[in-house]
């Protein structure tokens, strides 16, 4: 007996059954290609802007080596931990929360010589540099110039805020980030071990210079950093 003849029934529901699994495939793809194509090229759209964006600010950060080799000569004493850029790079799209609660980033402070200090109330060193970081703020602080702490305590701000009080913080901005994206996102590139952690920004959101541990920030010595950083 010819085998051919034996099964044609299940070889044509097998074709039919595949085609009909090809078919609807083709329709969800269809009737998502229809429903979504439009935001899923807006999407890569965005993506490619961003990414395009953030090499421009690269590229002009990165030309300001020799600015950064300044910043690492004028480092002294006190300060001498802090460490040029090399190479500089864009801090500009890192966020966190400002003194009012609402999100913003360091590029939001165009125009301005930041010195960048993440803290929290559980490292020593953090709770023992505060003082001088107010102290530096209410001397140097102004239209040109910033220290921007920033606490990275979990939770709410109750433990922060009363510990502020408390030691007579009265010059500093309370900038927040209670997630820990701003140490998370610093460590990915390499620049934070541990707390607290310094940045030394320009006005253009550009890192030129950054360290790891406390530091007399109060001292002639850091006094004569920024001042060489606001001279650039």
């Amino acid at each position: 007996m010819d085998r051919r003849k034996m099964f044609p029934a299940p070889r044509h529901i097998l074709i039919a059954a595949v085609a009909g699994v090809i078919a609807g495939a083709v329709a969800v793809y269809v009737t998502t290609t229809l429903r979504g194509n439009n935001d899923t090229e807006l999407t890569a759209g965005t993506e490619a802007t961003v990414a395009a964006d953030a090499s421009s600010q690269d590229k002009v950060c990165t030309a300001k080596a020799d600015a950064a080799k300044k910043i690492g000569a004028a480092a002294t004493g006190q300060v001498a931990a802090m460490m040029p850029a090399d190479p500089p790079q864009s801090l500009k799209d890192l966020a966190f929360n400002g003194p009012d609660g609402k999100p913003m980033t360091i590029g939001d402070q165009k125009g301005r010589v930041l010195l960048v200090n993440l803290w929290a109330t559980w490292c020593a060193p953090c709770r023992a540099e505060m003082p001088a970081l107010d102290a530096l703020e209410r001397e140097m602080g102004g239209e040109n110039f910033e220290v921007v702490a920033i606490n990275v305590d979990t939770g709410d701000d109750t433990k922060p805020k009363k510990f502020l009080q408390e030691i007579g913080i009265a010059s500093l901005g309370y900038y927040r980030d209670n997630t820990l994206t701003v140490f998370n996102e610093l460590k990915t590139r390499g620049l934070a071990l541990g707390l607290p952690v310094t940045l030394l920004v320009d006005g253009e959101g550009c890192l030129l210079a950054n360290m790891n541990g406390p530091a007399e920030w109060a001292s002639p010595d850091a006094k004569k950093l920024i001042e060489a950083a606001l001279a650039l």
